[in-house]
């Protein structure tokens, strides 16, 4: 779910005081994205979240809601079902990092 050596990799490139920002901007906006998502019926809309979301969900290590962002990207349409599990991926994902980011700060 969560690629903790890229997490750690990228704490370890900007510091742990910037890793905590990026991380905190990066949850407040994959929020809006996701939530944005479950109401945009523009597909070119939802493709440039799915897009942003992809990109920063690799950058933090969000490997399998990265793939899921991939997959929605080359449908033109996400069903409902897909969509749902984005966002159960996202929140699950959401949860593991908070829960386990602070076990990489006291290592």
């Amino acid at each position: 779910m969560i690629d903790w050596d890229r997490v750690a990799e990228l704490r370890d490139e900007i510091g742990e005081e910037d890793f905590a920002e990026v991380a905190t901007l990066f949850l407040d906006e994959a929020d809006e994205a996701v939530a944005g998502l479950n109401v945009q019926d523009d597909t070119e809309t939802r493709q440039a979240a799915l897009h942003f979301l992809k990109g920063s969900a690799l950058n933090l290590g969000f490997r399998d809601l990265a793939d899921l962002c991939q997959q929605g990207e080359k449908t033109p349409r996400m069903t409902a079902e897909a969509l749902a599990r984005l966002v159960a991926c996202y929140n699950a994902s959401r949860k593991a990092f908070i829960k386990g980011v602070g076990s990489l700060s006291a290592a």
